[in-house]
């Protein structure tokens, strides 16, 4: 009788550790999200499952591009691309990026673009148009969708406070047959 009251409290301690262990890796270091939208194609699609390294940020600032998921005001989770960093000036001229005045690619439109045929993907606009004001905020960032014409974003939601931000997501494991990593540039 001993024997067994041992063994089911080892697999008890086991399965409370496990159960744990996988708490503090989904809270403190990563955690899944499902893409809910088309806003942004063609990077990102309807349902892809990802996973949001919450770490990386606890070292440093995002980079320009990189996409991340933040709670946005509507009690909701968005995942976009960050195009203005604190202090930028953003504007959008002939369906191309200026960012302090320097034009800026951005590749992963590239097949889009080609897709368009009724002007451009992104509308003209400065960053003054769409917030108020000339540069991005300290501690802000000014994010977009890649399917600027079906995004809400930043032009709508106005610029993303740094502690609204979740993590990065670079990995889509689900569907396995669209397994991979999220090219940045």
């Amino acid at each position: 009788m001993t024997k067994k009251k041992n063994e089911l409290w080892e697999w008890t301690k086991a399965l409370l550790i496990a159960v744990a262990l996988a708490a503090i890796i989904r809270y403190f270091l990563f955690a899944p999200i499902v893409v809910d939208g088309l806003s942004m194609m063609p990077t990102l699609k309807n349902q892809d499952r990802m996973i949001v390294n919450k770490l990386s940020y606890e070292i440093g600032e995002p980079k320009r591009f990189d996409i991340i998921v933040f709670h946005a005001p509507e009690q909701k989770d968005y995942i976009k691309r960050v195009i203005g960093m604190p202090g930028d000036q953003i504007e959008y001229k002939n369906d191309i990026l200026y960012v302090n005045g320097k034009a800026y690619k951005e590749p992963y439109l590239d097949e889009y673009k080609k897709q368009v045929e009724d002007g451009p993907l992104t509308d003209d606009f400065t960053l003054e148009e769409k917030i108020g004001r000339t540069t991005v905020p300290k501690g802000e960032l000014f994010v977009m969708g890649d399917n600027r014409r079906f995004s809400k974003d930043s032009r709508h939601i106005g610029t993303v406070p740094m502690s609204k931000v979740i993590g990065k997501a670079s990995i889509v494991f689900w569907p396995l047959k669209d397994a991979h990593i999220v090219k940045v540039k």
